[in-house]
């Protein structure tokens, strides 16, 4: 959920973006108390010049777990302030400057964002009814619930986040154990609220699943769409082994108001943000802000709601008049094989005949006898073209508990896979000795425990016409 911004995005080309319009500001840091008596520290950004007769239409904005206001502060400068918005940024608890204590996104942070709109809505100057907010990853997810909570934006726009917690990193009751893990790592022990301690272990060993449920739902927004009207964009990774397409597909499905979906290839691991098509979605986030923020006829409310970048970046996304058409493949995998504990299985499925977009969640079907304490078991999909290194289209994994057919449902993400690549599936009970690293930990079997995997069939979803390569 961390992510740092690099001064080097907003040299050069960037400034060329919004130089004709582009206006002065004044910057001021200070604290703000919150009604529990923590202090958080932000920046506040307000034009040079007479505001508007109604005031400025403003932006509060959130980084990621790990970071602090300095990462949204460089892009509030390079797209918003200079365009005529108040900006209002800030080190959430347990970050930065700020006091209080990480609560992985739980009430107390989401009492902080209504308490902090309602700071920035009675700033002189401020047009209360119409403030937006961004937000990227942690601070997206803050961001959609506090939309179901009734935290009045006019509109939002949030970067590579989830709308349920739990099946974004838990899928199928089995945590995705390397993902979990380096999220607590941007954690300091000292900084995580003594109420979670117990969390670390409980979600890398998926331990009491009940309880991360109950610490997940109220921390996520899908339930609740449907009864939010606010214009939201929602923009994620083509790659993003955090948070899959998945859940950005559910605000564009059950979202009640005005809204549009950008795949583009930003993201978590094996993705980054910035990324090459960063200042096109930060640009088309700032539309969105100009449409609903300050009522002016743009035209991205009318265009095609959702747009795919294609990878590599060729300077403009694909448009579609709704989710993009796909189609499945199936590949077999015959074959049986016993493995004991630090074992792996690695099975060919041929070579692709044509180009392969894939764009979802790939599915394995896999029949499994599992015997001395055998627990789980991981799959990862790789293709491999001419002379290159695997990559990996997507991975998953599944508890197991007795002798049967399991289907893995793995990552909904983008991968392009090129006509002739050689596709392989890696079968274990971690992905640590597979192209994947450290997706699934290797968190030990019994010694004696073996695994027979027999016939595998992996689906993969690809859009029906690819638009990379």
């Amino acid at each position: 959920m961390r992510r740092r911004l690099i001064p080097l995005l907003l040299a050069g080309g960037l400034g060329l973006l919004w130089a004709s319009s582009a206006s002065a500001f004044t910057k001021t840091d200070g604290p703000v108390t919150m009604s529990d008596g923590v202090t958080l520290m932000t920046s506040y950004y307000v034009p040079d010049g007479t505001p508007p007769a109604a005031g400025w239409p403003a932006i509060l904005m959130l980084h990621g777990l790990g970071g602090t206001r300095n990462d949204t502060n460089a892009l509030a400068e390079a797209y918003y302030v200079p365009q005529g918005y108040a900006v209002l940024t800030y080190d959430v608890r347990g970050h930065g400057q700020s006091g209080g204590f990480v609560g992985i996104a739980g009430p107390h942070k989401l009492s902080d964002v209504g308490e902090l709109f309602n700071n920035l809505a009675a700033r002189p100057g401020i047009d209360r009814a119409h403030i937006g907010a961004w937000g990227i990853s942690y601070g997206g997810g803050q961001i959609l619930d506090s939309l179901v909570a009734g935290v009045p934006f006019a509109a939002v726009s949030v970067y590579e986040t989830w709308t349920d917690l739990f099946s974004a990193l838990f899928p199928q009751n089995q945590p995705k154990s390397g993902i979990v893990g380096g999220f607590l790592n941007e954690i300091p022990s000292s900084k995580l609220d003594p109420e979670y301690t117990w969390v670390p272990n409980d979600a890398i060993h998926g331990l009491e699943l009940d309880r991360l449920h109950a610490l997940a739902d109220p921390r996520s927004s899908l339930n609740g769409l449907g009864r939010v009207t606010t214009p939201i964009f929602m923009l994620q990774g083509r790659r993003d082994f955090a948070f899959g397409i998945d859940q950005a597909i559910a605000v564009y499905t059950h979202a009640g108001g005005p809204k549009r979906l950008y795949i583009g290839d930003h993201g978590h691991a094996p993705s980054s943000f910035p990324a090459p098509d960063t200042d096109y979605s930060m640009t088309e986030t700032r539309m969105w802000f100009d449409r609903y923020l300050k009522g002016m006829p743009n035209g991205i409310d009318t265009k095609p709601p959702v747009e795919v970048a294609p990878n590599p970046w060729k300077g403009q996304a694909v448009s579609y008049p709704g989710l993009p058409p796909t189609k499945s493949t199936s590949f077999a995998a015959p074959g049986k094989t016993t493995i004991s504990a630090n074992g792996l299985v690695i099975r060919s499925l041929g070579a692709t005949k044509t180009p392969l977009e894939e764009f979802g969640s790939p599915t394995v079907t896999v029949s499994v006898t599992p015997k001395g304490g055998w627990s789980r078991l991981t799959a990862v999909l790789t293709a491999t073209s001419a002379g290159a290194k695997p990559t990996v289209v997507s991975g998953g994994g599944v508890p197991l508990s007795g002798p049967g057919t399991v289907t893995i449902k793995m990552i909904s993400d983008a991968t392009f896979i090129p006509a002739g690549s050689k596709l392989q599936l890696w079968l274990s009970a971690s992905t640590t000795k597979t192209p994947a690293g450290l997706l699934y930990l290797d968190l030990g079997l019994p010694a004696g425990a073996k695994l027979t995997i027999g016939k595998a069939t992996v689906s993969v979803p690809a859009l029906a016409k690819p638009i990379s390569g």
